[in-house]
């Protein structure tokens, strides 16, 4: 399984170094060009909103033509785009760029269904875990090389990550074999529209989980796009001193998805990790504007990097395990866009609230929804549970 595994969390690891690489400079790359700091904000808004239109469609192909050909076609596209970014010398070539990015990226729903197709319900959870570790690794290096680059030239850590994207492509056509199981029903490519939102979001087993996972990620894109914004204002960091805040974030959430969250399971299981990580995510959303360089903010910033990485894994798994096997990219597709919606509104809301209320105003937004979140997510668990139990129940009727 390992070895099959290993392929698709190399892709998510790659990618995410490329959406990694941009977070701590991008507020000084824009700048450069002229961008304000609400079309900052919206340049990570519409990477976003491409990715909301497009992970369910490469999830949905993903079912029908196979993991392997979706994972190969968006990777490719995604050096290619990072390349042109670093190239852009004006705000619209930066927006064209960005967007193009978010399409091509949009495909860790096809990993999440390759790793649905190679693990049994019972290791779905450390599956999903190892998917977020790869993310968590990529995010860790990705602002650190970011940051660390930047010293021979804003363009310098893109390129580099557009590199190291050629070197994905070249690796994923290599070593990856096609996880979709031979013979599954292919699934019909469905086109975009609101209706498959609220088909999944009223799914009898997941729909309470969806929606949670498009309010936390809706928070945390407020609060991811305009800290560098924050941090340059208010304390006059630099984009390596941001990016050295983000790295380490990323390596809680190696740690904890990459092994811990397997053994939490096992102790606690996925329904109570759920309300105690979005609990611990909200304390620290609302302890970082209070928060000072360096040592403070960088605690700020593991707080919030556990309880991100004990709720998102979880969630993902009961996700996973209640959509039916041959519509699995469908379904994480669907909650991947949802995510990638809710991306596309934090920062526009966060560059908002920046801009027209305070500096602190989209942290204290962002503490307040995912603090309403706690409820919702014991209503998730319990849908699942419910839905658990009827289908026991009536698997022992019909024998």
């Amino acid at each position: 399984m390992f070895r099959t595994l290993l392929p698709v969390l190399l892709t998510v690891f790659l990618d995410l170094i490329g959406f990694g690489v941009v977070i701590p400079l991008l507020s000084f790359y824009a700048g450069e060009h002229g961008a304000t700091p609400l079309q900052i904000t919206l340049l990570m808004a519409v990477y976003s909103l491409a990715q909301f239109v497009m992970a369910p469609v490469w999830g949905a192909l993903s079912d029908r033509y196979g993991r392997r050909p979706i994972l190969l076609l968006s990777v490719g596209a995604t050096a290619i785009c990072l390349f042109g970014f670093s190239l852009a010398d004006s705000v619209p070539m930066l927006f064209l760029f960005r967007t193009l990015h978010g399409v091509a990226t949009a495909n860790i729903s096809t990993a999440q269904a390759a790793v649905a197709d190679v693990t049994p319900p019972e290791k779905r959870a450390m599956g999903m875990g190892l998917i977020g570790a790869a993310f968590g690794v990529g995010f860790t290096l990705g602002p650190l090389l970011g940051g660390e680059l930047s010293t021979y030239g804003l363009a310098v850590p893109i390129q580099a990550a557009a590199a190291l994207s050629a070197v994905n492509f070249a690796l994923t056509l290599a070593l990856l074999p096609e996880t979709r199981k031979p013979g599954a029903a292919p699934a019909r490519v469905r086109s975009l529209n609101p209706a498959r939102f609220l088909e999944v979001a009223r799914h009898p087993v997941v729909g309470l989980c969806v929606v949670l996972t498009f309010c936390l990620t809706l928070a945390f894109g407020a609060m991811e796009s305009t800290f560098s914004l924050f941090a340059e204002h208010r304390w006059q960091l630099s984009a390596r001193e941001v990016g050295r805040m983000f790295g380490a974030a990323g390596l809680v959430m190696i740690l904890i998805q990459g092994g811990l969250i397997g053994r939490l399971v096992k102790r606690v299981g996925e329904g109570p990790l759920i309300p105690i990580g979005v609990g611990l995510l909200a304390l620290g959303l609302a302890l970082l504007p209070l928060a000072r360089p360096a040592g403070p903010m960088v605690a700020t910033f593991i707080l919030i990097a556990i309880g991100q990485g004990i709720a998102n894994p979880s969630l993902q798994s009961l996700i996973s395990r209640g959509a039916d096997e041959h519509e699995q990219g469908f379904v994480l597709g669907t909650n991947q866009s949802m995510s990638a919606l809710a991306r596309a509104l934090g920062p526009a809301l966060g560059g908002l609230l920046f801009t027209e209320v305070s500096m602190e105003a989209p942290f204290w937004a962002a503490a307040v929804v995912v603090a309403a979140c706690v409820g919702l997510a014991w209503a998730a668990v319990r849908q699942h549970q419910r839905a658990r139990a009827a289908a026991g129940a009536s698997s022992l009727t019909s024998t």
